[in-house]
C-alpha cells in the first residue's frame, strides 16, 4: 500500500484539522462500498470533532443498506436525485472534498462539473485502476485491496486518532467499513487478500456484529427478487459456446416484477457457478442507456472486456459498463447480439 505513507497520513490529518466544511462524496448508483466507505469517513471526522460534514450521493442507497444510516447521519446525507441544490451547495461551501470508491469525477454523474469547479483541497480514497491524480490534493490510491472501505480503514487505522487499535474507531465506522468490504467481496468470495481477513477479524474482536450485517444485506430482499430470480435462472440466462453466460434484463420485466435499485445485486455472479462458465454479464436497460455488470474466473479479464467493448472498467474479475442508445446499440432488443457477437470477438482473439 504504497500511498499509506507517514508523510500522507500527516498530510490527511492536517488537511481534516485545518477544514471546517467537510463534504464526503462517492460515485453514481452509490452500492455497499459507496455508502460503506463514506460512513466510515463521516463517523471519524466526527471522532475528530468536525460538525460541520456532509455525505453527498448522486443517487439513493439501496434499502439493504438503510440500517447504516442512522439518525446521527439521516440529516447529513444528501442524495442529488432528491435535493440537487442542498447537495450543490454543500460542495460549494466545503474547503475540504473527500472523494472515495471512484477514480475521476465524470463517475458521479450530475456531481462532476460542480466538483470539478470547486477550489477545495480534494482528498481521493479510491481503489479502481487510472485515477485522475492530477485533480486531488492528496490520493490514496490501491488496486491490490478488496474495496474502498478496506483501504479507508487501513488508512484511518494509521491515524493517530485511532493508532492501530481498530476498538478506537467510532463504532459507525467500524460497522460501516465492514458492511462495504463485506458486499464488495461478495461476502468474501472475490477480491479477498491476507489484509482484507485481518480487517474483518479485528473488527469483529472490536465488537462489530457479522451476523446483524449478513442479516441486513442478504435476508431483507422483497419477494419479487426472489421470483425474478428464479425467472432469470429459468428463461432468461443464455450460455454462449465461449462459457459466457449473459442476462437481460430490459424495462418491462424489471417492472413487472416490481424492482428497486439494488434488488438484482448478486445476480451477476449467479453463473460463476456453473463450471463451462468462465464470464457473466449481466445487463440492465435504463432510460437511454444499458447498465452492464461483468465478472469472470481467473484468467478471463472482465476489465478489459468492459474497456474494449462496454465503455467501462473496473478490477481484473469484476468489472462495469454501458451501452448507449442509439449510439452503441440500437435498442434493448439488440443486446443479446450485441454481447454474443463482441464477448466471441474477445474470448477467441488471442491478441486482445
Amino acid at each position: 500500500m504504497q500511498d499509506i505513507t507517514p508523510n500522507n497520513i500527516d498530510m490527511l490529518v492536517s488537511l481534516i484539522g485545518r477544514a471546517e466544511h467537510i463534504t464526503v462524496v462517492s460515485h453514481m448508483k452509490p452500492d455497499g462500498d459507496a455508502l460503506g466507505s463514506c460512513l466510515g469517513m463521516y463517523h471519524f471526522l466526527g471522532l475528530c470533532g468536525k460538525q460541520d460534514r456532509k455525505v453527498v450521493l448522486p443517487h439513493r442507497t439501496p434499502y439493504y443498506l438503510n440500517f447504516l444510516i442512522g439518525k446521527e447521519v439521516a440529516g447529513d446525507i444528501l442524495f442529488h436525485e432528491d435535493k440537487a441544490a442542498a447537495a450543490e451547495d454543500a460542495i460549494r461551501r466545503s474547503d475540504l472534498i473527500i472523494c472515495l470508491d471512484f477514480n475521476a469525477f465524470h463517475r458521479t454523474d450530475k456531481l462532476e462539473q460542480v466538483l470539478s469547479d470547486s477550489t477545495a483541497e480534494k482528498i481521493l480514497i479510491d481503489h479502481h485502476l487510472s485515477p485522475d491524480r492530477e485533480k486531488f490534493t492528496l490520493s490514496f490510491s490501491e488496486t491490490e485491496i478488496s474495496s474502498a472501505s478496506e483501504l479507508t480503514y487501513q488508512i484511518l487505522m494509521q491515524t493517530p486518532m485511532i493508532g492501530n487499535d481498530a476498538g478506537r474507531l467510532p463504532e459507525g465506522s467500524a460497522l460501516a467499513l465492514m458492511t462495504g468490504m463485506t458486499t464488495d467481496t461478495n461476502n468474501f468470495s472475490n477480491s479477498v487478500y491476507p489484509s482484507t481477513l485481518r480487517m474483518a477479524s479485528d473488527l469483529i474482536e472490536a465488537g462489530v456484529d457479522r451476523n446483524m450485517i449478513l442479516s441486513s444485506l442478504y435476508n431483507q430482499y422483497s419477494e419479487t427478487r426472489m421470483r425474478l430470480m428464479g425467472h432469470v435462472l429459468k428463461d432468461l440466462m443464455t450460455i454462449t459456446k465461449d462459457g459466457v453466460a449473459y442476462i437481460v434484463l430490459d424495462r418491462k420485466t424489471l417492472q413487472e416484477y416490481y424492482i428497486e435499485e439494488g434488488d438484482t445485486e448478486g445476480f451477476v455472479n449467479l453463473p460463476l457457478s456453473i463450471a463451462r462458465v468462465r464470464m457473466s454479464l449481466l445487463l440492465k436497460e435504463d432510460g437511454d442507456k444499458v447498465r452492464v455488470s461483468i465478472r469472470s474466473k481467473k484468467g478471463i479479464s472482465a476489465n478489459r472486456c468492459s474497456r474494449l467493448y462496454f465503455n467501462g472498467g473496473g478490477h481484473e474479475n469484476a468489472a462495469g459498463g454501458r451501452l448507449y442508445i442509439p449510439k452503441d446499440i440500437a435498442g434493448i432488443s439488440e443486446a443479446a447480439a450485441y454481447i454474443e457477437e463482441h464477448t466471441h470477438r474477445f474470448m477467441t482473439d488471442e491478441n486482445i
